[in-house]
């Protein structure tokens, strides 16, 4: 979803994207001979083209990012917007018209109204679900209500996916705070080294919920709904699990779901499982998924991270590149005490080895509680 910005954040954070676009290597080259935003219309070119998809979020921070790579593999990329001013940011980049470029065009579609989502995915034949909910009216990036909403926006995007006939795979972006979360037992403590939190971790909803941990809830019942909705159905699922995205411009342009991803920090910190990781990691994770789906070397779930976050000034290098004031003094660092948890990515470091030799898994459902 969009956030209300002035007119002089726009065109920053404009001039940041189209720096992005013409610095950053072998994407969105400038082309001639376009005279305005090309739409596409539903069922376009009749059957769908095996190298066409449809990015929800496209001009998101990491939505952005998926796009450019997805240009980079030889993708044609269809964005779905949701509000004009997604729109008028993209005229504004000047990707289109005159310095346009082949192999992106753009639908509006509302991620809330499944006709909507048809229409913008008919033709596509794979889906890429960026889309979020943001707190446009403050700092909090995140309320109990959106959580709500993210969770029917999920279901309602897989539900258009199958119904779509040209759809058959779908790459989910989910977030690593679907995993974290959850209650601490006595038990727990007894172990003598870290639980492991990999792929076959949930976070605990009612904990969530307690706790006020808004984004977390969020992001765990819309990947929870996306594989409900899936399950059974003729489309293939997989979900990435993001740590907190970072990369160039990141306080910028991805500062309200930053400061939403960081609410319980100090906790994450002190158990072992406050993470980052590099926008342009995340957007491989997805194309790498993506593309290992065709032949089943990919499926179920992907956690996604560069670097753990173990240090107290780690923490306040990333309070002070996001703007936000430190909090250094009352956390705990991991090595003050041994951490209740440890993150595990072998499964993604297999499929990210090797796009020919990853054997990992066959294609798999999610089962969860």
């Amino acid at each position: 979803m969009g956030v209300l910005r002035s007119t002089h954040s726009l065109q920053a954070e404009v001039e940041e994207m189209r720096a992005a676009l013409f610095h950053g290597g072998a994407g969105w080259q400038p082309s001639a001979g376009h005279a305005g935003v090309k739409r596409a219309t539903a069922g376009q070119e009749g059957a769908a083209a095996e190298r066409t998809v449809c990015v929800t979020g496209g001009i998101s921070f990491v939505g952005f990012a998926i796009v450019d790579r997805l240009l980079r593999h030889g993708y044609t990329v269809r964005l779905a917007l949701e509000t004009q001013e997604d729109l008028d940011k993209l005229r504004e980049m000047e990707m289109f018209g005159e310095e346009g470029r082949d192999g992106v065009w753009t639908v509006m579609a509302n991620v809330m109204e499944p006709e909507s989502l048809h229409r913008a995915f008919d033709g596509c034949a794979g889906v890429f679900h960026t889309s979020a909910f943001v707190d446009p009216g403050g700092m909090s990036g995140y309320t109990k209500h959106m959580a709500t909403l993210e969770a029917q926006a999920a279901e309602r995007v897989i539900e258009a996916c199958v119904r779509t006939e040209s759809v058959r795979k779908c790459v989910f972006t989910s977030s690593l705070l679907a995993c974290v979360w959850r209650q601490s037992y006595p038990h727990d403590r007894d172990r003598r080294g870290p639980s492991i939190i990999d792929e076959n971790c949930w976070s605990d909803d009612t904990f969530c919920r307690d706790n006020k941990l808004w984004s977390a809830l969020g992001k765990t019942a819309a990947e929870k709904a996306a594989w409900r909705a899936a399950r059974g159905r003729d489309l293939k699922l997989v979900t990435v699990c993001p740590a907190l995205v970072t990369g160039p411009g990141f306080r910028r342009r991805n500062s309200t779901a930053s400061i939403a991803y960081l609410k319980g920090a100090q906790a994450m910190l002190a158990e072992g499982v406050l993470a980052t990781v590099n926008v342009e990691t995340v957007a491989e994770a997805h194309v790498r998924a993506y593309e290992a789906m065709a032949d089943n070397r990919a499926g179920g779930r992907y956690i996604c991270y560069d670097r753990v976050i173990q240090r107290p000034e780690e923490f306040a290098e990333l309070e002070r590149q996001l703007g936000i004031p430190s909090r250094t003094a009352t956390v705990q660092s991991v090595e003050d005490r041994p951490a209740r948890f440890k993150l595990c990515k072998k499964k993604l470091g297999r499929l990210m080895s090797s796009r020919r030799r990853c054997t990992y898994d066959d294609y798999y459902p999610v089962t969860f509680q």
